[in-house]
C-alpha cells in the first residue's frame, strides 16, 4: 500500500447497493480511498470512470464471481494501521484470523488492542476484508458496519468451503 496525498476536489463519489446494504465509494485517479456502508444517498448518484472497476469487482465479489480484489488503493493512515490492513488482505476468501493472529505475524502480540483499533478504522470495508478478522475465542466481534453483516459476509464467503457457519 502505498501512501499519496490526494486534494479534495480530485474525490469522486459513488453508490453501490448490495445485499446488505448501501456502500458509499470513494476514490480518484490515484485508487479508492473509501468504502463504507450508508444509510441514504446524499445526492445524485454517478459513476465516474475512476470508481467503475471498484463497483464491477463489487458486483462480482456478491454475484459469486470473485474472492479478492484489484484495485489501486489511496490510503491515508499510520505505518502501523498499512501493516494491519496489509495483513488483512492476505486473510483468504473463506477464512478468518484473529487479532492475536495480526499481532502475532507483525511480530509484536502485545499489540492485540492496537491491531484491534486499525481494524475498526479500515477504510475500504469489504475490499480489505476486516469481516474476517474475529475474537480469540471464534466469536464475532466489532464490525463498523454492525455484526449482522460480519455475520452475512462471513456465511456468505463459507458457503463455499462447508455451509453457513455462524448463526
Amino acid at each position: 500500500m502505498k501512501s499519496t496525498s490526494t486534494k479534495s476536489k480530485d474525490i469522486k463519489k459513488t453508490y453501490y447497493l448490495s445485499p446488505i446494504g448501501l456502500l458509499e465509494i470513494r476514490g480518484s485517479e490515484k485508487g479508492i480511498s473509501f468504502i463504507s456502508f450508508v444509510a441514504n444517498v446524499n445526492n445524485v448518484i454517478e459513476n465516474p470512470p475512476c470508481l467503475r472497476e471498484c463497483v464491477n469487482q463489487l458486483n462480482d465479489f456478491f454475484n459469486g464471481k470473485r474472492k479478492s480484489f484489484n484495485i489501486s488503493f489511496d490510503l491515508e493512515g499510520t505505518d502501523f494501521q498499512k501493516k494491519v490492513w496489509n495483513e488483512i488482505l492476505k486473510i483468504p476468501f473463506g477464512k478468518t484470523k484473529t487479532y492475536n493472529d495480526i499481532a502475532k505475524k507483525l511480530e509484536n502480540k502485545e499489540a492485540v488492542r492496537a491491531v484491534g483499533n486499525a481494524v475498526g478504522k479500515n477504510p475500504l470495508a469489504i475490499v480489505i476484508p476486516c469481516h474476517r478478522v474475529i475474537g480469540s475465542d471464534g466469536g464475532l466481534v466489532g464490525y463498523a458496519g454492525g455484526i449482522w453483516r460480519k455475520k452475512w459476509l462471513l456465511n456468505f464467503e463459507y458457503k463455499d468451503f462447508q455451509g453457513e457457519l455462524f448463526e
